[in-house]
Parts: structure tokens; sequence; C-alpha cells
């Protein structure tokens, strides 16, 4: 069993508070969407999990074990991330891309064994890009380049898989499939989504932030309210449910008179 739990987190830049007082739990093996207007600290939020951005205040544990109070490739062992940027001009092949998920798990300059191979090789074809791996990185298109990313991520091996906007940059069908994959992985999920209607389909458990601030959360049936789309996300919503399941479907419809105020 594998819970991250996040008490009382504060993230300040330069000063600037961005996040403030965020608790969340994502259970063993449950998909948890952070979902909020542009600006509201999701990105923020995540990169604190993988250890990108300090914390101000709080904590990040997994399974009980503060995710800062570990080393470097401790932590990584338990976290893996799908960032929302990654450099795309590395010289380097996509099999040698996806290989660096193995790097928390093998000593400096270590080279890798038999089962780092077999490792690297099940996680590229089971992203779909088996048979990309001699390719170049760079000549990638950005769907590939995405599965490529998150091979690297299932090559990690840890059992909490972090995503910022998985699915930027990638059209409709591509979208699915990466949530699909990501789904049947069975790890925790922590992804942070723009599209709400994704967030519903692919997510347990969803929390709204505002302005730095958990607004509400819960399971999607239940949150994704058109009062809620209006105060949040300033947009008028039509909810209805998809066909053949109680899986809400959102469709949004622009304010004539603008924004409302955020909580």
């Amino acid at each position: 069993m594998t819970t991250l739990k996040l008490h009382d987190v504060h993230i300040s830049i330069g000063g600037t508070p961005i996040v403030a007082g965020v608790d969340l739990t994502a259970a063993s093996g449950r998909r948890v969407g952070v979902v909020g207007p542009n600006g509201s600290g999701k990105s923020t939020l995540l990169r604190a999990v993988y250890r990108h951005l300090p914390l101000a205040r709080g904590s990040i544990t997994v399974d009980g074990q503060d995710v800062w109070r570990l080393t470097p490739r401790r932590a990584a062992q338990l976290v893996a991330a799908l960032p929302q940027e990654t450099r795309s001009d590395f010289d380097v092949t996509a099999w040698e891309m996806a290989a660096m998920g193995r790097t928390p798990h093998k000593r400096p300059f270590a080279p890798d064994t038999a089962e780092d191979t077999a490792i690297v090789t099940g996680a590229l074809a089971h992203a779909g890009v088996g048979h990309l791996a001699h390719r170049r990185f760079a000549s990638l298109s950005g769907g590939e380049k995405q599965r490529v990313l998150l091979a690297r991520a299932f090559a990690q091996q840890a059992p909490v898989l972090v995503l910022d906007e998985p699915t930027n940059h990638l059209d409709v069908r591509h979208q699915f499939e990466l949530l699909d994959l990501i789904s049947a992985a069975g790890t925790t999920v922590v992804a942070a989504l723009h599209d709400l209607n994704l967030a519903a389909t692919y997510c347990d458990d969803l929390y709204v932030l505002a302005e730095g601030r958990v607004v509400a959360h819960g399971p999607p049936r239940d949150l994704l309210t058109p009062e809620l789309i209006r105060t949040v996300f300033g947009v008028d919503a039509h909810v209805t449910t998809r066909p053949g399941d109680d899986t809400p479907y959102l469709i949004l419809i622009p304010r004539p008179e603008g924004p409302v105020t955020r909580p």
C-alpha cells in the first residue's frame, strides 16, 4: 500500500506565496486530479512533490516517509514525474532517455545490468514506443516524446507517479491513449489537468485549487457542479453524464459578463 500525503503545504517563489496550506491525500492506487484556473498553483504544488521546488512549510510524505528529508536518490525511488516542460534537444536515443529512469536504482556511473535492460525495454513497449527505441529523441513528434518520457517514468518503478499537464500538445486521440496507459499502470497517480472532462473521466478524486488553496475536493460526480465551475473557473456549465455510465460530462459556456470573483 502506497499513500501520498501533503499536509499544510506552503510554497513561495521569490518571496511571493503561491501555495498556502494545501492538504491532499492520494491513497494507494488512486488517480487524483488537481484542477483549477491558470495561476492557481497546480504546477507549483506538483513540483514540490517531485522536489523541484522547496517547501516554505508543511510536509509531503509517501507511506510516512518525508520526501524532503530523504536523499534525492531515495526520494526518486518513491516518486517519478512527467513534468510539463522537458528539454527536447538531448542528443540521446529514445532508449537512452527511458533508461535514465533507472538512475535512482544504480550506483553512479554503474553500467546497465540485464535487469535494467529488461525493465527499460518493457517500459518502452508498455508506453507503445518500443519501435522507436533507436530513434534520436530530438527527432520524435511531441506525442512520441511524451510517451518516451512516460516510459522513463515507468522504468523508474516508483510507486507514486506525478504528472504535470501530461496531455499538453497532444491531439484528442493521443490524450486518451496516454491517460489509458497511465491508468493501466496501477500506481498512485497525482495529475494536474486543464481539461475538466478528461479529469472527470480518468480521476477517482479531484482537488480544486484557486489562488493557491484547496477550495473543494471529492469524487468528480459530486464535485463538478455548475456552481463550482461558475465560482472557480468563471464560466457557466451544463453538467450531464457520459453515455453508458455516471461519469460527469461538462458543456462549458462563456459568461458574457466575464468571470466572477473567485474564493
